[in-house]
């Protein structure tokens, strides 16, 4: 799971997929964070992906770091503890003008049932399960 997480963090942004309905959507996140040996991203409960993740946990992730890219496929999972929410937000000081560990909006989830592969043109994929 670290490995996972410094190449997130060392991309700076990656790609979230969701459904809505039959329609894929994606869009660029840029939070990570690891609490409690658990990957976490954040993002706001009032926003359509959001509404997306609820109506259907299963997600992909994708990101770009020189040479090598990463593919991501897991299922989100809600985590409303203060807690959590405090840990990534202590993590992204940038994101304390629009969100607080004790506001109704914020919202942290962490990927259950990962299956990451990191790819290159000139190796194998290695995949890493968490």
């Amino acid at each position: 799971m670290q490995e996972v997480y410094d190449f997130l963090k060392k991309a700076g942004a990656y790609y979230l997929a969701t459904m809505d309905g039959d329609q894929p959507r994606v869009r660029p996140f840029g939070t990570v964070n690891i609490f409690e040996d658990k990957l976490y991203i954040q993002t706001g409960k009032k926003k359509d992906v959001s509404k997306q993740m609820m109506a259907n946990p299963k997600v992909e992730i994708s990101a770009m770091n020189g040479g090598e890219w990463i593919r991501i496929q897991a299922i989100v999972v809600e985590d409303d503890r203060l807690e959590a929410k405090q840990s990534m937000l202590d993590k992204y000081p940038e994101l304390h003008s629009m969100y607080s560990a004790t506001d109704d909006n914020t919202q942290v989830l962490y990927l259950k049932d990962a299956v990451a592969a990191i790819y290159s043109f000139t190796a194998a994929p290695k995949v890493i399960k968490f």
